[in-house]
């Protein structure tokens, strides 16, 4: 298994598992499938937007890409002290066995190599217990509540927003 950030070259692998999911786990993300963006605009945004300074994805493959986990610092000045994680995904058949931490400490530790970055934000669907235990479990606190933060047909979700100290 290897995790690393990923690059202009993996915009199709992560294209696939993104689109993944998006289908599979609608309640889990605020993006449509519809939505996504197409692979060559990926692989352009991989290379001026990802490419570590203020952004980045991690991916854990072993022949393919099973799991990401993105990062983005904050863009105004006021909110540099700050970072978002989204997109954590981890194939089901591939659950359970610790990838999920595994990719979330390693985004943890490459985001505090940013100067000056005192906290890591991200938002959880409440139903979501599984990702809601493994955030908890690596010191992110509820620090709020988003009351229908999504909604899918006739359905709302509530969304509890985390943060992590880094200082």
């Amino acid at each position: 298994m290897t995790i690393r950030a990923l690059i202009d070259t993996d915009a199709s692998a992560f294209h696939r598992i993104r689109r993944r999911a998006l289908q599979e786990e609608p309640e889990a993300f605020t993006m449509m499938p519809e939505e996504m963006t197409p692979v060559e605009a990926l692989t352009e945004r991989f290379k001026a937007e990802w490419s570590g300074q203020n952004a980045f994805v991690m991916g854990a493959f072993d022949t393919e890409l099973l799991g990401i986990v993105g990062c983005a610092r904050e863009r105004h000045t006021k909110r540099r002290h700050a970072a978002v994680i989204w997109g954590v995904y981890v194939t089901p058949e591939h659950r359970g066995h610790g990838l999920g931490r595994q990719l979330l400490l390693d985004t943890i530790a490459r985001a505090k190599k940013w100067t000056a970055l005192d906290q890591l934000w991200l938002d959880v669907t409440t139903t979501n217990l599984p990702a809601r235990t493994l955030y908890l479990s690596c010191g992110f606190q509820v620090i709020g509540l988003r009351r229908r933060a999504l909604r899918i047909g006739d359905r709302y979700y509530d969304e509890e927003m985390m943060a992590l100290d880094l200082r």
